[in-house]
């Protein structure tokens, strides 16, 4: 048995390191390219650090996808389209690498799934950076400001059913709570998807 272990543990380390180094590329640019699409929808100004950052590591290939993807009223779907290509594209890498390509046919619902996980992520950290900001005063006031235009559409609706509790705004927390819930959904729907693919 040992041996058995021995032999399979280089196959999952040479499977664990690519799955993990594509989990943090295209968990940069596909979250860069749906923050560059929320960005927009809010109107939010990129004429700063955060914004700049935004354009630079997405304009090659959200640019191109505008000639043949319009946007839709303040909806830059190119953005979106650009980061579900990114997530695509890690799904196919990994399951090339596993050998699984028969199962291409689920491979756009995957990946449609892997995006939507991707933004609970991204507005989950959103989220936990705007609830540390309103506990550091001495913050950057340009940062508290972007970050809570960006944060304010996420718990201002949920401040009509949460009162203050000692002060203390707990809005933050309950939507995190709510997309933690979300997310729980999305992996088990996952998990059903990639069972009907065998």
């Amino acid at each position: 048995m040992a041996i058995i272990a021995f032999r399979l543990r280089p196959r999952a380390m040479f499977y664990q390191i690519p799955s993990f180094l594509l989990d943090v590329i295209v968990g940069l640019l596909g979250g860069a390219c749906l923050l560059r699409l929320y960005m927009q929808y809010h109107r939010v100004p990129f004429g700063n650090p955060l914004g700049r950052f935004v354009f630079a590591i997405t304009d090659w290939i959200v640019l191109p996808l505008r000639r043949i993807v319009p946007a839709v009223k303040r909806w830059d779907l190119a953005s979106a389209v650009a980061a579900w290509l990114l997530v695509l594209l890690k799904f196919l890498v990994l399951w090339a690498l596993m050998g699984a390509l028969e199962r291409w046919a689920i491979l756009p619902l995957v990946s449609l799934i892997g995006l939507l996980q991707l933004t609970v992520s991204g507005l989950t950290a959103l989220l936990i950076v705007y609830a540390v900001l309103s506990w550091v005063p001495s913050a950057s006031s340009m940062l508290h400001d972007l970050i809570a235009r960006l944060a304010e559409p996420l718990v201002r609706p949920l401040r009509r059913f949460i009162p203050l509790v000692g002060g203390v705004d707990l809005s933050p927390l309950a939507a995190i709570v709510l997309l933690q819930v979300g997310a729980i959904v999305l992996g088990s729907l996952m998990t059903t998807v990639f069972g009907m693919g065998r």
